[in-house]
């Protein structure tokens, strides 16, 4: 059986205490998992941190930056290391899918994206530090343009507590090794695959292995990876995001509640943006944040939830192998049936409707033998006010909301990614003005399309280094 170690700074350790992930279809066991405990992680810290970031000094960034995009080649086409064997891209697709719920050919669409975020590093990078020389980085000063500039590290090491639902959320530490910030990364319960091989495929594109370390366990896990480190990212819920919300060394990634808002000027041509609002509702079976949650227009609500409903009724399960298959397994026993359950409660609120419930072949809730699915769920609400049309789920899930245009920016909430669709300059304005909105689109933009060389829920540059005053005497 595929074994995965625990790496202390790039070297494997197994422990007595391991867990199994097993199949979601077969119940077969996978692999087995080492398990790391709280006292192992902050020794590590202690004693490691700190050589981390040295032996990446010692390595130029612009040497660091092609170690990385090579690894980017070598995690999407090569066979690398995996506990005492080895693991084809084939391999890789076939065993994250079997543990995640995941379709094969998301799967593999997700590995084409983290090698073409690698592959445009240098790109992103010169975005997120604004063309600043990597050599004051470096040294933490320098001349820009007759301009004296200073940065500091605000850590040695950057930690990571990694979510199951999605493989793309790794996109967002893959710029930190060039900026000879070391890894501390705590993969998700089912999805220790893409730590993994992209940590292989750093070491054999030639990053030093001390720079990384991957500890596998429970929450107790992460909250010492949180507690061991200065800067770290956590994926979670809304409870995560409030626990976390006044601590400045963790950055909160959490649901995205991102919509469509539709103005004024465009509502009577809904049905030329359906094609639009299917794709962000839909791809990668809703997993992510920038799945769109609401769709919020000023009139034709219910015309806009039946046409979805109606395309969505398409998408249901089907074999992971599927070349067709659209939709996810859950695969954490109860989840599934405690948002379905969720979702009954909340349709008990006056103009809140199920619109998909006529279109679909059975139940919302399709119970499997070790996993189940939810066919996608289109929830028409009269009014904003209702509380179901603040709710998110990890599925094709969307509530359509009537919502008077001049009123939609006071409701909508916080939201990750909005696309308005208008050409009215000054409803332009008031969503260019909205500070509830992170990543903005105008135009017939989907929320699931993704501009890297943007900042995606704040620049992880100016969290990872501080701007300082510097002087140095003549």
């Amino acid at each position: 059986m595929i074994h995965f170690p625990i790496l202390r700074w790039g070297q494997p350790y197994k422990s007595l205490e391991v867990t199994e992930v097993d199949h979601f279809l077969t119940g077969e066991a996978v692999a087995e998992v080492s398990q790391a405990n709280p006292g192992i992680v902050a020794r590590d810290l202690r004693k490691g941190a700190a050589r981390a970031r040295d032996v990446l000094r010692e390595i130029p960034c612009a040497e660091l930056l092609a170690m990385v995009k090579k690894g980017g080649e070598l995690f999407k086409s090569a066979e690398l290391p995996l506990g005492d064997g080895s693991q084809t891209p084939d391999d890789f697709v076939r065993q994250q899918s079997a543990t995640t719920g995941l379709p094969e050919h998301m799967c593999r669409m997700n590995m084409g994206k983290l090698e073409y975020v690698l592959s445009h590093l240098d790109e992103v990078l010169t975005s997120l530090t604004r063309k600043l020389d990597y050599q004051i980085l470096t040294r933490g000063y320098g001349e820009e343009d007759g301009v004296m500039r200073s940065y500091q590290a605000t850590t040695p090491v950057l930690g990571m507590v990694l979510p199951s639902n999605s493989p793309g959320v790794h996109s967002l530490w893959l710029p930190i090794l060039p900026l000879q910030i070391g890894l501390v990364l705590k993969p998700g319960p089912q999805e220790p695959w893409t730590p993994w091989r992209m940590a292989q495929a750093f070491f054999e594109a030639g990053v030093p292995k001390e720079a990384i370390a991957l500890y596998p366990g429970l929450g107790e896990v992460g909250a010492a990876v949180l507690n061991s480190c200065s800067r770290s990212l956590i994926f979670g819920g809304t409870a995560t995001v409030e626990q976390y919300a006044a601590n400045p060394g963790v950055q909160v990634h959490g649901p995205g509640f991102s919509k469509i808002l539709i103005g004024e000027d465009k509502v009577d041509d809904w049905e030329d943006y359906l094609d639009l609002m299917v794709e962000s509702v839909a791809i990668n079976s809703g997993r992510g944040c920038i799945n769109c949650s609401g769709i919020w227009a000023p009139r034709h609500t219910r015309e806009i939830a039946e046409a979805l409903a109606e395309k969505l009724a398409s998408i249901v399960p089907l074999p992971p192998d599927d070349p067709e298959a659209a939709l996810a397994a859950f695969t954490v026993p109860g989840q599934a049936a405690a948002i379905s359950a969720d979702i009954d409660n909340a349709l008990k609120e006056d103009g809140v409707e199920d619109v998909s419930a006529k279109h679909q072949e059975g139940s919302r809730l399709v119970s499997r033998e070790r996993c189940d699915y939810i066919h996608p769920t289109v929830v028409h609400c009269a009014s904003p006010e209702a509380a179901m049309a603040k709710k998110e789920y990890m599925y094709p899930f969307v509530t359509v909301v009537e919502c008077p245009q001049d009123k939609m920016i006071g409701l909508i909430g916080t939201t990750l990614v909005a696309t308005g669709l208008t050409e009215d300059p000054v409803f332009t304005q008031v969503l260019l003005d909205a500070r509830n909105i992170d990543r903005l689109n105008i135009g017939p933009v989907p929320t699931t399309k993704l501009n890297w060389l943007q900042p995606h829920e704040g620049n992880i540059v100016d969290f990872l280094f501080r701007p300082r005053a510097f002087q140095q005497a003549s």
